[in-house]
């Protein structure tokens, strides 16, 4: 873009010169056109909504309001909107879903926190996306795109409301990577959509974007190491993952060996550091086989990039206790280097995997649970950075919650996130958070203690249930509030 741009005042320049010297009649200016913009394996994949006939979906059971409920297909993705029949408050919500494998059928999910929205007088939206695998740019740009059909929606349903008040976003895991990059200044300089949000609430997300994805691979190359078969090349991950496996566990993951011990040292500090719940998330909260299972990656995200985004050279691995160990393991694993523009800027909208930079400026609360290491916490480390170094920190409250896995938040945990979020946002009353960088705050046994709330609610799934159980068996608990 710079190069044509380039080309394009030279030959104006040029032109210029010839008219002050008096030359001839005006040039013709030739502009060449634009560079076609690559494709990749994700463009022609095909995808389909689920239910592309549903026109409603069901009550919530239970609520003690009526609502109008509409379901459609919009540029290829379903959706579902939901509004208070009366008392709407004139805001909107919009709702991120998480990752949604690699099938063909698109589906949409309700926000978790729905009872609470219709109850409170919000109205709600959710898109499927118009693609599956991991395209964040189809996330947020469908998701933006469902906002401002909002009205639309509604009047082709016999409904007219006025334009939305407020316009709020939250999401969970790669919803939340949505919600973080739909905020973001670069979104609304480059995405085709473009929403102006007032406040957003991201829930266990990649809030690093592509910097999860160096985080496995750092897990990756470490365990090789570890496990004797440090160069082995890392794309051909199935030819050595029996060995490696065996190697660091006797049972996978429960039961390390001596060598495995030292692997989830490592894991730990790349996942957050020492902190609660990671010791429950390795013993059953069934989060770290998914992260295991991305080994073998050859840096495309499985097509959403053409090119390797992997990079480990600015990972530091540490093996607690062990000085000497730790030197050894960081000059013997393998250093993986991203290809140059794999995620570059592009003339076509959003870049392909959205950033997170830490460039926005409305009241943000994120919440993630301590004991994940699908999406660890590492990456509310990594986001508090990035928003620091931008000098947006003011912006940004952060909660620590004692969950053992990818997501387990109580709901009750969600409305006070969404519900401090408001209220920032409307009276300007900044809420609390946690530290989540100072490394002797963060292993605190009491860690997270200040924003759980184990109170199971009616939304509450077993599995909640079931790992907040499991972690009153394991854990100490929290000091009773002063």
């Amino acid at each position: 873009m710079k190069t044509q741009n380039r080309f394009r005042f030279a030959v104006l320049a040029g032109a210029a010169l010839l008219a002050a010297c008096g030359g001839g009649d005006d040039p013709v200016v030739v502009v060449p056109p634009p560079v076609p913009e690559e494709t990749r394996a994700q463009d022609s994949r095909t995808f389909a909504p689920q239910d592309p006939s549903a026109t409603t979906f069901d009550a919530m059971a239970g609520v003690t309001v009526g609502t109008d409920r509409w379901a459609g297909v919009l540029n290829g993705a379903a959706y579902r909107v939901e509004v208070p029949a009366t008392g709407w408050n004139g805001k909107l919500v919009m709702y991120a879903h998480g990752f949604r494998g690699e099938g063909p059928a698109l589906t949409v999910s309700d926000p978790s926190i729905r009872r609470y929205l219709i109850e409170s007088g919000y109205a709600w939206a959710a898109s499927s996306y118009s693609t599956n695998y991991y395209d964040v740019r189809a996330g947020v740009e469908d998701t933006n795109a469902l906002a401002l059909a909002f009205n639309n929606i509604a009047a082709a349903n016999g409904r007219t409301l006025a334009a939305p008040d407020r316009i709020y976003i939250t999401g969970h895991s790669m919803g939340g990577h949505i919600t973080g990059a739909a905020i973001e200044a670069e979104a609304m300089a480059t995405a085709r959509n473009k929403v102006s949000y007032h406040g957003a609430v991201p829930m266990c997300g990649v809030m690093g974007d592509a910097e999860l994805f160096n985080r496995f691979a750092g897990m990756q190359v470490t365990a090789q190491a570890l496990a004797g078969v440090p160069s082995y090349p890392t794309d051909k991950w199935s030819e050595i993952a029996g060995l490696v496996t065996s190697t660091l566990f006797t049972t996978f993951p429960t039961a390390p060996t001596a060598q495995g011990v030292k692997y989830l040292s490592v894991v730990e500090n790349l996942t957050g550091g020492e902190r609660p719940l990671f010791d429950q998330g390795i013993a059953f909260g069934g989060s770290f086989p998914s992260a295991y299972g991305t080994f073998g990656s050859d840096g495309t995200v499985t097509g959403i990039l053409n090119r390797n985004v992997l990079d480990t050279n600015a990972l530091t691995y540490v093996i607690e206790g062990d000085v000497d160990g730790s030197a050894a393991l960081n000059l013997s694993a393998q250093k993986l280097t991203a290809a140059p523009d794999a995620n570059r800027l592009r003339r076509d909208g959003l870049r392909w995997i959205p950033a997170i930079n830490g460039e926005f400026s409305i009241p943000v609360v994120s919440i993630h649970t301590l004991g994940d290491l699908f999406v660890p916490f590492s990456m509310q480390q990594v986001y508090q950075q990035r928003v620091a170094a931008k000098g947006n920190d003011n912006w940004l409250v952060q909660r620590a919650i004692r969950g053992a896995s990818h997501c387990d938040f109580t709901v009750a945990e969600q409305v006070q996130a969404f519900q401090d979020m408001v209220l920032w946002e409307q009276t300007g009353a900044k809420p609390a958070g946690d530290d989540v960088i100072t490394p002797a705050t963060v292993a605190d046994p009491a860690y997270g203690c200040a924003f759980t709330n184990n109170n199971i609610g009616v939304d509450d799934g077993a599995g909640v249930q079931q790992l907040r159980g499991g972690i009153a068996n394991t854990t100490p608990a929290c000091p009773a509030p002063i």
